[in-house]
């Protein structure tokens, strides 16, 4: 459903958009977050082999993979149908989604292109170019990092803009937007929640890793932002995080918050290490992030009474229900993610004529709620969603501080 009203900040009316909000009343919270995966709240990215150096672009297909709708209204949806290894899950539950997306939206001027960028950046290069040459306004995804890279410069030269699903940070320029969920927003909502909470000292137990690093910088950003002392950081090696546990536990004295950013997966011996350093949330309050929406982290005695920062649950569970009633398969993570973004656009197309896909119109400070959430696009092209802070106990996370109805500021 899509309702309008005037937003002063760019003097038109701009939309504020609640897909199926009726669907997203209740907060359920799911048993488990998928493995690790790209667009995953917190996980990782695709890592797909690189392009032969110097290598020129295969040559952009005649044919449309598959279109859905047959409106005039052109959206493209570029996703990795195909890999080296035959057909790609998540690329099929992306293409499931925009189907889902387009029927859920009822009669529509629009129709979607879907293109397979094969799992690469050169693939991905020809099929922007392809959408781009077959008319498209607006290009959503593609999934990983250097196939975003490559789509966007095409969509840029072409003046098109475009909604990726990597979580990747470092992809997002101007015209090109994230619709993930970045490391940077978990940092941001858990460190802020921690200093609502009167916590004034804190260390940080950070992997070396390319995503640690940007957890270390929001993590300095948010902790100076929000007043709270950061003690000492610890960097280790995955896998390895012993010593720096043992380091962090001889300070615990001074310190009232412990905030560790890791994967999942990686979490069973980093909680053998805190409870061998007599260091847990019932000494130090421990915070982590959305990685940690995992029954495996759940159930690790050492991380009971801990917080992390993460979506509600409530809207991506009534989206899985509609997905598996038609699919009859559970969708990943992800999916709801190309959902969003091709309901966004359906919408924009009906209510903001030539306008439609400008850049005022995509960065409205109020946002757009969808089954992921409340969301807001930078003009820098990264995201900020509105997450929720869960409390583990008893093997189970539970909210206890919801996520924001509104986005406070104008999103700059």
């Amino acid at each position: 459903m899509l309702e309008t009203k005037p937003v002063s900040s760019w003097g038109a009316f701009a939309p504020r958009l609640h897909f199926g909000l009726s669907l997203f009343a209740a907060v359920l919270l799911a048993g488990c977050n998928p493995a690790a995966g790209p667009g995953i709240p917190g996980g990782r990215d695709f890592k797909l082999s690189a392009p032969i150096a110097g290598a020129p672009l295969a040559p952009a297909p005649s044919e449309v993979t598959e279109q859905i709708g047959s409106g005039p209204i052109k959206i493209a949806l570029i996703v990795p149908l195909t890999q080296a290894s035959g057909p790609s899950m998540v690329g099929s539950s992306l293409r499931n989604a925009a189907q889902l997306a387009y029927m859920d939206a009822g009669a529509s001027d629009a129709s979607i292109l879907v293109k397979d960028d094969h799992s690469s950046p050169a693939g991905a290069a020809a099929a922007a170019q392809a959408a781009v040459n077959e008319g498209a306004e607006i290009i959503l995804g593609p999934v990983s990092a250097a196939n975003v890279r490559e789509a966007s410069r095409v969509a840029h030269a072409a003046g098109r803009p475009l909604i990726a699903f990597t979580t990747d940070s470092s992809a997002a320029a101007r015209g090109s937007y994230l619709m993930s969920f970045l490391v940077e927003s978990y940092v941001e909502r858990i460190v802020a929640y921690a200093a609502d909470r009167d916590k004034k000292s804190i260390a940080a137990l950070i992997p070396e890793s390319d995503y640690g690093t940007i957890a270390l910088a929001q993590f300095q950003q948010s902790a100076a932002n929000h007043g709270l002392r950061v003690l000492t950081i610890e960097r280790f090696k995955p896998g390895a995080a012993g010593e720096a546990v043992r380091r962090i536990a001889a300070i615990a004295d001074q310190i009232d918050t412990l905030f560790i950013f890791e994967q999942a997966d990686a979490m069973g011996p980093i909680a053998r290490d805190l409870a061998a350093s007599n260091l847990d949330s019932r000494r130090v309050q421990i915070l982590g992030t959305g990685l940690w929406n995992d029954p495996s982290v759940l159930k690790l005695p050492a991380l009971q009474g801990a917080w992390f920062s993460a979506p509600e649950n409530g809207g991506f569970n009534a989206f899985a229900a509609k997905y598996r009633a038609k699919f009859n398969t559970a969708p990943p993570r992800i999916a709801a993610q190309a959902y969003d973004a091709v309901s966004l656009a359906l919408a924009l197309s009906r209510a903001q004529g030539s306008q439609r896909f400008a850049e005022g119109v995509l960065t409205n400070p109020e946002g757009f709620k969808g089954a992921d959430g409340l969301f807001r696009f930078r003009v820098d092209g990264t995201n900020e969603r509105g997450l929720a802070v869960l409390e583990i106990s008893g093997g189970q996370a539970t909210v206890i501080a919801p996520a924001p109805k509104t986005l406070v500021g104008n999103g700059s």
